[in-house]
Order: C-alpha cells, then structure tokens, then sequence
C-alpha cells in the first residue's frame, strides 16, 4: 500500500478527518488522534494498540515504541511495506477503535 492509498483508506472512516500536528499528518476521530505519520521521514507512522499486543508487534523488525507516545500503548512502524495491506487496515481500525471508546458513550454512538 502507498501513502495515498493508506490516506484514502483512513479517511474512508466514518467522522476521520486529517490535519497537522508537530509537522506531521494527523487522522483523527473527533478530534482525537489514531494514526500520526511522519511524511519526512519515509512516511514512518505510529498507531494506538492494545497493551497486549504490544509485544507481539514491537518483536518484528521495523516496529517499536512511539516516541513521546503513551509507554507499551502506541506503536511506530517505520515504514508502510513493513506490514501488508490487511495488517495495515488492521492496525488503522484498532487504532481507531480504542481512541472512540475513550469517548463519551454519546459520541461512540454517532458512530456504531
């Protein structure tokens, strides 16, 4: 998958809207971020992953800890071939999935 593909792809969810934030391009949910990619430095992009799976991810070459990012909670993958197409679309929709329900139950229903 290239940058643009994965670009349609997240704003292909529902309420996803893009933005800028410490110079890197941002989707959110209401505002809340779920996938950060830093497009100067080989399109790199972290997302928000379950503390269990966190191990199984950060064993493979290419992923690790976020910077700045929630300890053990945020994953960076250091480019987007490192994962293929349905790992991808699975990273995004976890990602996703855990920042709306860390909104209010009035919110999460908008989009279920």
């Amino acid at each position: 998958m290239n940058i643009e593909s994965f670009r349609t792809f997240c704003l292909s969810l529902p309420g996803t809207t893009e933005g800028m934030k410490w110079e890197h391009l941002c989707f959110m949910i209401e505002e809340k971020m779920f996938v950060i990619i830093a497009l100067e430095e080989g399109n790199s992009f972290s997302t928000k992953c379950e503390p269990e799976e966190f191990e199984e991810l950060t064993v493979r070459d290419g992923i690790h800890q976020a910077s700045h990012m929630a300890k053990r909670q945020w994953v960076q993958i250091d480019r987007l071939d490192i994962l293929t197409e349905e790992e991808l679309k699975k990273r995004v929709l976890t990602s996703r999935a855990l920042v709306l329900a860390k909104l209010p139950k009035k919110i999460q229903e908008k989009y279920r």
